[in-house]
């Protein structure tokens, strides 16, 4: 009997042994949606780690009285969703984790309660920031666009009154996102507020974002990717020398950056087959002829293969300022050098070879050549 016992006693404590490993090797979430209506499942989402694919990692009927359990295992902390109709709620998880989660699904306002993961909870707290200005900025837009049905036709009037207000919600919402980004470093909540940044505004916050974490959660692919394109962005960042280059002219004689030594130069990404770089040209030959004998200098340096229709740009476009390129797309040279992944991208340089500006165009551009080329004489 004493044999007996102790097999027994030996298997039940192999058993939870097992169980505890196989609790740990999967993160659960459980809960309640009340009021489901017709809902029968719910799903959760893997958002591969962050980037921009998504599959269904689990999936659970609703039992009695909105019940469920959802499971999966992540060895790392990562951004899951669950998706509950046409709803979906942000979690960050990992192995060992037990989160509750409840929502109702009678509730507009998509409220709902979560716990068991502080990250998941930093989380919810970021999203209400986007939440709230998300809010305002709807009602901004339905407003202009009622006034302009109300007018029958497209009012620039209109739209220079609502877009400064626009534009000022929006930034606040980024300093907001920023500062929770910058309270949050250790957790992957900041992390995922930092990348919801417009990369063109705020690069040197994003790069000095990710100095600060990249010895961190070494094991998530998505900051490895964000660290990885911010370390590889720094060198041509605000406050650094620009990368020197020589490239071929239109007239196929070389031509240098070092040629502008001293001087003002807008280095110009751009293509004749480019719809925006296009667009944005005559904005160019406008401050070009205003600042030109202020001390502006532009350096075109085009992504097209053929030549004929990189002259046939420049000819229709009325771009008389120097222009060169290396014939190979997105594959030369100086397109690798400068980290050149979409157009138009800008480079403004000042006399001492420093990077002052980056991807400056309509309104901000010329904000930016007033102050540059206008400074009050002390």
């Amino acid at each position: 009997m004493k044999t007996r016992s102790a097999i027994y006693c030996t298997i039940i404590s192999l058993s939870t042994i097992l169980f505890s490993c196989n609790d740990k090797a999967v993160f659960t979430v459980s809960g309640t949606i009340t009021n489901q209506g017709n809902l029968k499942k719910i799903y959760l989402i893997k958002t591969d780690s962050g980037l921009t694919s998504t599959s269904i990692a689990d999936s659970t009927s609703l039992g009695e009285g909105g019940k469920f359990k959802l499971k999966y295992p992540s060895a790392y902390a990562n951004l899951f969703r669950i998706r509950v109709g046409n709803s979906a709620f942000d979690l960050i998880a990992k192995n060992g984790d037990a989160i509750d989660f409840s929502t109702n699904l009678s509730d507009s306002t998509h409220a709902y309660t979560i716990g068991g993961s502080q990250d998941s909870e930093k989380i919810k707290e970021f999203n209400k920031i986007n939440s709230k200005y998300g809010k305002q900025l709807e009602i901004l837009v339905n407003e202009y666009r009622a006034k302009g049905q109300a007018l029958g036709h497209e009012s620039d009037s209109l739209l220079s009154i609502y877009k400064p207000i626009f534009l000022k919600i929006l930034a606040q919402q980024s300093n907001d996102v920023l500062a929770f980004a910058n309270a949050n470093k250790s957790s992957l909540a900041g992390f995922y507020a930092i990348t919801a940044l417009d990369p063109n505004r705020y690069e040197q916050q994003m790069i000095a974002y990710a100095d600060e974490i990249k010895d961190k959660f070494n094991d998530n692919l998505a900051v490895q990717h964000f660290v990885k394109g911010m370390m590889d962005a720094k060198p041509i960042s605000i406050g650094h020398k620009a990368p020197e280059f020589t490239t071929t002219g239109f007239d196929g004689k070389p031509v240098k950056l070092a040629d502008y030594k001293g001087k003002y130069v807008l280095l110009d990404f751009w293509a004749s087959w480019c719809g925006p770089c296009r667009q944005e040209n005559p904005n160019l030959v406008r401050q070009y002829a205003k600042f030109k004998s202020k001390g502006l200098n532009i350096l075109g340096i085009s992504l097209d293969v053929d030549k004929e229709k990189w002259q046939q740009a420049i000819t229709n476009d009325s771009l008389t300022w120097k222009h060169a390129s290396d014939l190979k797309n997105f594959a030369g040279p100086t397109q690798r050098l400068y980290h050149i992944e979409g157009i138009p991208s800008n480079f403004m340089i000042d006399p001492q070879g420093v990077i002052i500006a980056k991807n400056i165009t309509g309104a901000d551009l010329e904000d930016f050549l007033n102050k540059t080329f206008n400074k009050p004489q002390q």
